[in-house]
C-alpha cells in the first residue's frame, strides 16, 4: 500500500455526524490530493456502491469504496470521527473509516487494496493501533504497513502463507499421515465478493492456526476465483462453508463433513465452526449439508434469513428467464408487425416457406419466439432449483417446470416445481452415502431419484391446486374493469419503480410476462402487459426530462447519464434510473413511483393492450390503443421529473466548507 495513502489523506479528527458527510470530507483530501478529478461524480459512485450493501464492518469500522472514472490512481484515505457513524453493521456505528477509490476498470487494484486492508482489519493489534495513533503521518505509515506496530500482521500473514502452502503439499513419509494436523478446506464469499469474503477468509485461517488445523480457503470474490487443488480437497477432513451466495460449483466438495453457515458467522465464530466441522468428521457425518431441519429451513437459517435466501432463489430462476422473455417477445411482437395477429394459424415453415413472402418471415419470427416462449417455465423452475442445490437441481427443476406447462399450472407452478426440485435434491445430498455410490450419485441417482419425486408431486398433489389457482388468477384478469384495473395498474407501477429492476420489480414484470406466456393470453393479461412496460419506461424518461430541464441540479456524471437515460427509457430498460436513485434515493425513488402508479393506472383505464413483453416505444404498432398509452407515459413522466425537480430544489445545500486553501486545490484540480 505504499503509495495508497499519504499523510494528507489522514484525518484523526474529522468532524461529521451522517455517512454522507464522512465520504465527503474524506473525498475532498482526494480531490486536494490530486486522486479525484470530479468530487460530485466521485460520491455518486460511492453512493450507488454503498446502495447495493451497506458497508459497515463489525468491530466498528467503515469501508465505503468504489471503482470510479473521476479517480486517477488507487487511492485510500482514513478517517477517525470524533463521534462513531452509523455505516450500517449490526454491532453499530464505526469509529474507523477508510474510503477506498480505484480508477474504473482497475479491478486488480481495487481487489488488492480491499483484500488486503480486510484481512488486516482482524488483527486487533492494527484496529488498536490505529485507535490509539495521535499522528497522520504515523497513521499513515502504519496503515502500509511501514511502522512497528504492522509488524505481527505482516510476519502473521507470511505465517499462513507458509501453512497454506504446507497444507497443499504432498504428504511426506507414509507414517505421517497418522500424526499429521486435520486437515480443513474452506470457501468464503459474500454479495459483493469483496471485504466480508476476506476477512471471513483470514479469521478462519488464524481460528486453524490457533487450534493446529491445516486449512486452504478459496475466497470467491467479484474477480473469480482460484479453484483449490482437486488433491488438496480429497485430501480433506472436512469443509466449512462461510457464504452469502451460492458456493460455486460446491459438487467438488461432496462426501466430507460440511459445515455450511453465512459469512459473519465465519468472522464471528471461526473457531466454533472449527471445532464443528471436527466433531462431525470424529462422527463419520459424511455429509454434503450440515444437519438439523428440512433443507429449506436449513439453508434459511444460515447467515442470511429464509426470506432473504428465498428471495436469492426465486431472483435466480428469472434471471435465467428474463433473456427467453425478451428474445422471444421481440421475435413475436416482429411477426405480429409483418404479418398481423392472424400470423398464430400459419402452417409450420417446416413444411411451408417462401424465401421471399414476408407472410413467411413472420410465421418464422412467430414460431422462433414461441418456441422460446415455450423454454420460459421449465428455464424459471430448473434455475430455481440451481440456486437452491447447484448443478443436481436442475434436471429435476427442468422436469418439474415441463410437468408445470402440461397440466396447464403455468407461472405459479413453475415457482413451485423449482422449489420442490431444490429441495428434493437437498435432502437427498443430506443422506449418508455408502462410498461405492458417491460417483454415480451426481449423475445418475440424483437425477433419477429426484425427477420422480418431483414429477410424482406435479402430477398427483400439488400440480392440480396450482392449475386451479392459474385458471382462476387467468379469469380474475379477464374480468378485471373500472376501478379494480385502476387499482392493479397503480400497484403494478409503484411495483416497477420501487427497486428499478430489482426483486419486487421482477416480481411485477415475470407475473405480466408470465400472463401472455400462454397459447390465447386474455384481454386481461394483454392490458396488465401493457401497464407494467409503460410504468417501467417512467423512471428513467422523468430523469432524463428533469436534467434537461433543469441540469444545475445534477452534477456532470448525471446530465450524462439523463442523455442515456432517454434511449434506456424508451427500450423499458429501468435500470438506466439506478445511478440517480443510488445518489440521492430519498428524493428520486418516491418521485419515480408516484409517476409509475400513475402511469399504471392510466395504462389500465385506457384499456391499452400489449402482446409483447418487452421493447418499449418499438413496439407501440402493437399496444392497443397507442396514442393513449403514449400519454399515460407522457403524465407519468412529466410528474415523476416535476416532483423529482421540486425535491432537489427545496433540499438543495451548499457544499460543505472547506479551508481556503484545500478549497483553492480542489477548484483547481475540477474540470471546467
Amino acid at each position: 500500500m505504499s503509495n495508497l495513502i499519504t499523510a494528507d489523506l489522514v484525518d484523526l479528527d474529522l468532524a461529521a455526524t451522517t455517512k454522507e458527510d464522512t465520504v465527503r470530507r474524506l473525498a475532498e483530501r482526494m480531490v486536494t490530493a490530486g486522486r479525484v478529478t470530479d468530487l460530485d461524480g466521485f460520491l455518486a459512485d460511492v453512493a450507488a456502491r454503498e446502495a447495493q450493501m451497506p458497508t459497515g464492518l463489525e468491530g466498528g469500522i467503515g469501508i465505503p469504496h468504489c471503482r470510479s472514472e473521476h479517480v486517477t490512481e488507487p487511492s485510500l484515505a482514513f478517517g477517525r470521527p470524533t463521534e462513531p457513524v452509523d455505516f450500517g453493521a449490526s454491532d453499530g456505528p464505526a469509529d474507523l473509516v477508510f474510503l477506498i477509490a480505484a480508477p474504473a476498470g482497475a479491478d486488480s487494484d481495487h481487489l488488492s487494496i480491499l483484500s488486503g486492508l480486510a484481512r488486516s482489519l482482524m488483527d486487533e493489534t492494527f484496529t488498536g493501533a490505529l485507535r490509539a495513533v495521535d499522528d497522520p503521518e504515523r497513521a499513515a505509515a502504519l496503515i502500509r504497513g511501514e511502522s512497528e506496530e504492522s509488524e505481527p500482521s505482516q510476519a502473521s500473514e507470511e505465517s499462513q502463507e507458509l501453512e497454506k502452502s504446507q497444507a497443499s503439499a504432498p504428504d511426506g513419509a507414509a507414517g505421517a499421515a497418522a500424526s499429521r494436523p486435520f486437515r480443513i478446506v474452506a470457501v468464503t464469499s459474500c454479495p459483493t465478493g469483496i471485504a466480508h469474503t476476506y476477512m471471513a477468509a483470514e479469521s478462519l485461517e488464524n481460528a486453524a492456526r490457533a487450534a493446529d488445523v491445516e486449512i486452504t480457503v478459496e475466497t470467491q470474490g467479484s474477480a473469480g476465483f482460484d479453484r483449490i487443488d482437486p488433491a488438496v480437497i480429497e485430501a480433506a477432513d472436512g469443509v466449512i462453508f462461510a457464504h452469502d451466495v451460492e458456493v460455486r460449483d460446491k459438487g467438488r466438495f461432496a462426501g466430507k463433513p460440511t459445515v455450511d453457515v453465512g459469512v459473519k458467522a465465519g468472522i464471528n465464530r471461526a473457531a466454533d465452526l472449527i471445532t464443528e466441522v471436527r466433531a462431525k468428521a470424529a462422527r463419520g457425518e459424511t455429509t454434503a449439508r450440515s444437519t438439523g431441519g428440512s433443507p429449506v429451513e436449513e439453508t434459511g437459517s444460515n447467515g442470511d434469513g429464509y426470506g432473504t435466501r428465498l428471495r436469492k432463489w426465486l431472483m435466480t430462476g428469472v434471471s435465467y428467464m428474463v433473456p427467453f422473455v425478451a428474445a422471444g417477445g421481440l421475435l413475436i411482437a416482429l411477426a405480429f408487425a409483418l404479418g398481423g395477429y392472424d400470423i398464430t394459424d400459419a402452417p409450420s415453415v417446416a413444411e411451408q416457406f417462401s424465401w421471399l413472402d414476408s407472410a413467411s418471415w413472420a410465421a418464422l419470427f412467430f414460431q422462433v419466439g414461441a418456441a422460446a416462449f415455450g423454454f420460459l417455465v421449465p428455464v424459471l423452475a430448473g434455475y430455481i432449483a440451481y440456486g437452491m442445490a447447484d448443478r443436481p437441481g436442475l434436471v429435476p427443476g427442468f422436469v418439474g417446470g415441463a410437468i408445470a406447462l402440461t397440466i396447464e399450472a403455468g407461472f405459479l407452478g413453475g415457482l413451485v416445481a423449482g422449489l420442490l426440485a431444490g429441495a428434493v435434491v437437498m435432502a437427498i445430498q443430506r443422506l449418508p452415502i455408502p462410498d461405492v455410490l458417491r460417483g454415480i450419485m451426481p449423475v445418475v441417482v440424483i437425477p433419477l431419484i429426484s425427477s420422480a419425486v418431483v414429477g410424482f408431486l406435479m402430477f398427483v398433489l400439488v400440480g392440480k391446486p396450482i392449475a386451479s389457482a392459474q385458471s382462476a388468477l387467468t379469469d380474475w384478469l379477464s374480468g378485471l374493469s373500472g376501478a379494480n384495473a385502476v387499482l392493479l395498474g397503480a400497484l403494478l407501477g409503484l411495483m416497477m419503480c420501487f427497486d428499478l429492476g430489482g426483486p419486487v420489480n421482477k416480481v411485477a414484470y415475470t407475473f405480466a410476462a408470465g400472463g401472455i406466456s400462454v397459447a390465447d393470453p386474455s384481454d386481461g393479461a394483454l392490458t396488465v402487459m401493457a401497464a407494467v412496460m409503460a410504468a417501467g419506461m417512467v423512471p428513467p424518461l422523468a430523469l432524463a426530462l428533469a436534467t434537461t430541464v433543469r441540469g444545475k441540479l445534477f452534477n456532470k456524471t448525471e446530465r450524462d447519464n439523463g442523455k442515456a437515460a432517454w434511449v434506456l427509457g424508451a427500450s423499458f430498460i429501468t435500470e438506466g434510473a439506478i445511478p440517480f436513485a443510488a445518489a440521492d434515493p430519498l428524493r428520486v425513488i418516491p418521485s419515480v413511483m408516484a409517476g409509475g402508479a400513475v402511469t399504471g393506472a392510466l395504462s389500465m383505464a385506457f384499456g391499452s393492450t400489449l402482446r409483447a413483453p418487452h421493447g418499449g416505444a418499438f413496439v407501440v404498432p402493437l399496444i392497443g390503443s397507442p396514442l393513449l398509452y403514449l400519454v399515460a407515459i407522457a403524465v407519468g413522466t412529466v410528474i415523476s421529473a416535476t416532483l423529482v425537480i421540486l425535491l432537489k430544489g427545496v433540499g438543495k445545500t451548499a457544499p460543505a466548507t472547506v479551508a481556503p486553501a484545500e478549497a483553492k486545490s480542489a477548484e483547481a484540480a475540477l474540470p471546467a
